[in-house]
């Protein structure tokens, strides 16, 4: 079974990954820091390669282990699967984000709702810290992660032609 699936976790590695990279990016930017302000509106630009990662792993999932041709059932199986591997990791992701790639951005993000009347201290504080993050991490994966192979499916998994994409192999 888990031979079979190796393009899925491939994938769902890759998706932790790229989110990893991605808050490095927002730290270097500073939107952890002296632009937090912005953090809220400029973090949404993942979405697009959040959703490029699902797309381009159910064309490798159909490409390379259907040979070509895959079902809607099959398809949303394989999504589940790779969210399935994003919910698993998502905690430990959460974590290294936290604690590693910028650990005072909880204290700044509480600092900044507090200071600009968006929340008051102790509602900033239940809201802004780690375990809250991770089951927000798990939830948003889990419930993103089955939209999009649902939509994405639904619309072209019969109907693209495999050869205009590239092939990633790990």
């Amino acid at each position: 079974m888990m031979k079979g699936r190796k393009i899925e976790i491939k994938w769902g590695v890759l998706f932790i990954l790229v989110g990893l990279i991605w808050m490095v990016f927002e730290k270097t930017m500073g939107w952890h820091d002296v632009h937090i302000d912005k953090h809220a509106t400029y973090s949404m630009f993942i979405a697009p390669i959040a959703i490029a990662i699902y797309v381009f792993a159910l064309l490798d999932k159909k490409r390379n282990y259907y040979g070509g041709k895959m079902t809607f059932k099959q398809g949303f199986v394989s999504g589940l699967f790779i969210t399935l591997v994003v919910v698993i990791l998502s905690p430990l992701s959460q974590y290294i984000t936290s604690t590693y790639i910028t650990p005072g951005y909880f204290n700044k993000v509480i600092e900044y709702s507090v200071s600009s009347g968006k929340m008051e201290q102790q509602a900033a504080e239940d809201y802004f810290n780690l375990h809250n993050y991770m089951i927000q991490a798990v939830t948003g994966a889990a419930i993103m992660g089955v939209l999009t192979s649902a939509l994405w499916l639904f619309s072209s998994v019969q109907s693209l032609d495999l050869g205009r994409f590239p092939r990633i192999v790990f």
